[in-house]
């Protein structure tokens, strides 16, 4: 058992009857992120790495733009908050609170994206070629990584890799939260994100595909499947986006010519 489960008593039954035993069950834990003494946002996510959510969180939604914007980390665990502190206090406008809207995601996911948003994105330029072989290594070794989603199912995760290796792996009962965790920690080692891939457990709406975009990433793969809006935006952004990868097989939705059939062809 881990810091992210707990064991409780559960009822097991079946035609034959029913009978009393103990289940590994996923914990859910309320995170309010502040920025210079002022609250952001409350998440419901996973009660690990939270420095890294807040600091994914604040970089996927405009609020920090990189790591020496961030002068101070408090992480408060028993009160559930993380206290961010900017090198120069900005501010943010009190209307970007009223436009934040609650996301498609797991985990009571919350967002402040916009349509100015999509316009204030550069294209992904990137040559990077991936061989549908590594594709399938890379989900097979992906899909063996999560100890807690073996054990409560109640999980989602998400990885950056190169094309042969999983560089970060994290995992949250938030799908946005894990890709979240996943920026936090690279933006808080120097981790560099252009030019890789995100493999993702979860589906990949608009938002998800926004937060990629914005670390210059060009290739998105995921177990599940996308929106229409993910697609379009894929397409639009010039990310490779893959669903469906399970197996020896995957889809892929936008900007396919990534994808090759073999290594080194």
């Amino acid at each position: 058992m881990t810091s992210n489960t707990e064991r409780l008593p559960v009822w097991q039954v079946s035609e034959k009857g029913k009978s009393n035993t103990v289940d590994v069950v996923v914990k859910e834990f309320p995170l309010t992120i502040t920025l210079n003494n002022r609250e952001v946002v409350t998440l419901l996510c996973s009660p690990t790495n939270l420095d890294y959510l807040a600091i994914g969180f604040l970089f996927s939604e405009g609020l920090i733009t990189g790591k020496d914007d961030i002068k101070k980390i408090i992480v408060d665990q028993q009160t559930g908050v993380v206290r961010v502190e900017s090198e120069e206090d900005k501010g943010f406008a009190d209307e970007l609170l009223f436009k934040r809207f609650i996301t498609s995601g797991c985990g009571r996911g919350a967002s402040f994206y916009s349509a100015a948003d999509v316009q204030n994105l550069v294209k992904v330029e990137s040559d990077i070629e991936i061989s549908a072989s590594q594709v399938f290594a890379l989900v097979d070794e992906f899909v063996q990584r999560s100890e807690v989603f073996k054990a409560t199912g109640g999980v989602h995760s998400a990885a950056l890799c190169d094309t042969e290796n999983i560089l970060v792996f994290s995992e949250d009962i938030g799908r946005h939260n894990a890709i979240d965790k996943v920026f936090g920690e690279c933006m808080l080692k120097d981790i560099p994100t252009a030019g890789r891939l995100i493999i993702t457990s979860g589906r990949v709406s608009s938002e998800i595909l926004l937060k990629v975009a914005r670390r210059n990433i060009p290739l998105l793969i995921s177990k599940s499947a996308p929106t229409n809006l993910g697609v379009r935006l894929a397409d639009d952004l010039g990310v490779t986006l893959v669903g469906f990868a399970r197996g020896r097989k995957m889809n892929v939705y936008a900007n396919e010519w990534r994808i090759v059939a073999k290594s080194g062809g």
